[in-house]
């Protein structure tokens, strides 16, 4: 068993893998596989949260300005694709059927462009936002409510900008995904499947980043950043790379949410989708590895079940889950299992260390 136990995640996300790709396909109908594939997206971004926030201490509370990147150029290029080689998105023909498409759509018509786009920008971004705020030391309360502020300025930013991005309706009705029929059920299943994939990724990336010694030095800067400045690591650095990483697991996420949903507007990249990430990363336990995949999961399927048939009361709900797991289990509902094992083999050892001690001899016992 002891063999075993640093490879037993790994089995974990083996097991993961069969069940998303294997059981969930063959059990399910396509209307519970697209919301599979939803609570999927938000699992991918999920996970980059746990990285960043459960090893690396950093409270990230505007993941959606990395989501709504990966969303948008997604959505543009399925918007183009849609639209036809040379012609102008409906929404832009009903604004202003003269005037030309915007130059930063322009390369969104190239499938290379996109996915580099997808991975490339929120790198960039990244890397410019936490090079400004971790070398300068920026953290805790301030850190959250500054990446806070960035997803409602981007939400903002959107809105007001109706003709060049669809404003509060978004982007909609794409019907290609790049060169497959979206309406087609064995499509959709791929879109799924892919999406699917990219989250068995992120796990094994996470969990590779974790056991190496990145994820120690991650752990140190989180309990000891003054030590680790002395050892002669730059603590902004280390949070760089975990910052850079979660913002591309983000993006990713919200390029498979767009072809999956079918729409992307503003609310899915404000402050509330950007809290309702970290709410399912608190719930599952952001610690650990499958934690905030579970975590967000769980919540996307009471958003959708509970949020669609009680609106007005599902905000509520998940407030006072947040606060109950908040004040009861700081560390989720992964702890639990992690309570429950110590429990066991804490009733276990009793007998064996009682035994133990009397076997010990006498003369021992002085030299002790």
């Amino acid at each position: 068993m002891t063999k075993l136990k640093p490879w037993l995640p790994l089995i974990g996300i083996g097991v993961f893998a069969v069940l998303l790709l294997g059981v969930a396909p063959a059990l399910l109908s396509m209307h519970w596989i697209n919301n599979l594939g939803k609570y999927v997206c938000w699992a991918i971004a999920a996970v980059g949260i746990g990285l960043v926030w459960g090893r690396g201490g950093m409270l990230v509370m505007g993941q959606g300005v990395f989501f709504g990147l990966g969303a948008y150029s997604m959505a543009m290029h399925l918007t183009l694709e849609s639209a036809g080689p040379g012609n102008l998105p409906i929404f832009m023909i009903l604004y202003d059927p003269l005037a030309p498409l915007p130059a930063f759509w322009e390369p969104f018509r190239s499938d290379i462009f996109t996915l580099l786009a997808i991975v490339l920008l929120p790198v960039i971004v990244a890397l410019i936002l936490g090079y400004a705020l971790f070398k300068r030391r920026v953290k805790g309360a301030y850190f959250a409510i500054l990446s806070q502020a960035l997803a409602v300025a981007l939400a903002v930013l959107i809105s007001s900008t109706i003709r060049q991005t669809g404003g509060d309706t978004g982007l909609s009705d794409f019907k290609y995904f790049f060169g497959y029929v979206l309406n087609d059920d064995g499509n959709k299943l791929m879109v799924y499947a892919i999406a699917a994939v990219l989250l068995i990724l992120c796990l094994l990336a996470v969990w590779q980043l974790n056991r190496s010694r990145f994820g120690e030095l991650l752990i140190a800067t989180r309990d000891a950043e003054e030590r680790v400045r002395f050892l002669g690591y730059d603590p902004a650095n280390i949070k760089l790379v975990a910052y850079v990483v979660a913002a591309v697991m983000a993006s990713i996420a919200g390029a498979m949410f767009v072809p999956i949903v079918g729409i992307i507007t503003p609310a899915e990249i404000g402050a509330s989708a950007s809290i309702l990430m970290i709410a399912g990363v608190a719930l599952g336990g952001r610690a650990s590895l499958f934690g905030p995949a579970l975590g967000a999961m769980a919540i996307g399927w009471g958003q959708s079940s509970l949020g669609s048939t009680w609106p007005s009361g599902w905000i509520y709900i998940l407030g006072l889950v947040f606060i109950l797991v908040t004040l009861f289990l700081p560390l989720g509902l992964s702890s639990l299992l992690g309570k429950l094992k110590d429990l066991i083999w804490h009733s276990r050892g009793t007998p064996a260390a009682a035994t133990a001690h009397t076997a010990v001899p006498a003369s021992e016992e002085v030299k002790r």
